[in-house]
């Protein structure tokens, strides 16, 4: 029994250490970089034509992009510091799923202290506040709902698993949405100071990335969330209506994209465009509900991803240089 214990404390011999920077490096999950393209997103949109670019907007952009990293990253430390308080991360972490990589999470693995951990959070959360207050005085346009947009995002994202704890008050699908939405229009109504509804499509699109690597992995760790009573779609539901749960949402984003198509929010062209990701989320279900192979269906979500990400700088480029319209 204490051998276990020490085993998944990460404070008996079995324990793999590694430097300290490393291990911050894995505390903010630096690896997972998918919230930060979103900027490549909004750069597309609003930096051509080059001559028409407002002055401000690049230094915006470059503020927005190092406070997002630092607000994220205090967000998911502070995530961990909460799972291995609840003892979550010690359930989905621990020699009972050796699948899981126990090294990623350095308050289980013992490489991390949790004084260490929260002095970590709170360093970077600060430097957040005042790198996007920065790219605000610097941005060429400061429309009041983008302002509230920004502010509201960052209060709400130091929240999400810690002090009001919404992810486990049944908030955490919609809050995943929510981020990419702002991480992509935040910036955008900074450079333009105006709202856009084909880039409130691609807002949408990107904070469905995240949201479905999430909920691949949220069915993976069902019996540490509901253990520690923490509401998500899969702890609350059975595995059959998880299935159907995420298997609308993979054909919510093609009807999103189809829907902007015929209505001419986006162009005509935009659902053909995004064909090739529409089929790796077709692709992603399959492998999950239909294999049975979760963990590699989530592996994927970041591929589909990063595809989206990819076909919306295209579609961006395609319109800003003149090509398409």
């Amino acid at each position: 029994m204490t051998s276990d214990v020490n085993l998944v404390r990460g404070t008996g011999p079995e324990a793999r250490q590694e430097s300290k920077f490393r291990s911050y490096l894995r505390l903010g999950k630096l690896d997972v970089f998918d919230y930060y393209i979103g900027i490549l997103v909004v750069s597309a949109a609003v930096l051509l034509p080059v001559a028409a670019v407002a002055p401000g907007t690049v230094p915006m952009l470059l503020l927005f992009l190092a406070g997002e990293v630092c607000t994220i990253v205090a967000m998911v430390a502070l995530d961990d510091v909460t799972g291995y308080r609840d003892g979550s991360d010690i359930e989905n972490y621990g020699p009972n799923n050796p699948l899981r990589k126990k090294l990623r999470k350095p308050l289980v693995a013992g490489t991390l202290t949790e004084a260490e951990a929260m002095r970590f959070a709170w360093i970077t959360a600060c430097a957040g506040a005042l790198l996007w207050a920065g790219a605000i005085a610097v941005a060429p346009h400061r429309p009041m709902w983008t302002v509230v947009l920004i502010a509201a995002t960052y209060v709400i994202s130091l929240q999400y698993s810690y002090g009001m704890k919404l992810s486990y008050h049944g908030f955490q699908e919609a809050f995943l949405v929510a981020l990419g939405v702002a991480l992509v229009f935040g910036p955008y109504g900074l450079a333009t100071g105006e709202f856009s509804g084909f880039l409130l499509v691609q807002a949408v699109l990107f904070g469905m990335g995240p949201l479905m690597f999430g909920v691949y992995s949220n069915t993976n760790d069902v019996e540490g969330d509901r253990a520690v009573g923490r509401p998500t779609v899969a702890a609350l539901t059975s595995p059959r209506g998880n299935a159907i749960f995420i298997g609308a949402l993979s054909a919510g984003e093609f009807v999103l994209v189809a829907a902007a198509s015929l209505t001419g929010v986006a162009p005509a062209w935009f659902v053909l465009l995004m064909l090739p990701a529409t089929i790796l989320r077709a692709r992603q279900y399959y492998l999950g509900f239909g294999r049975g192979d979760i963990m590699r269906a989530r592996k994927l979500g970041f591929t589909v991803h990063r595809t989206y990400v990819a076909l919306l700088v295209l579609a961006n480029l395609l319109i800003g240089t003149g090509i398409l319209a």
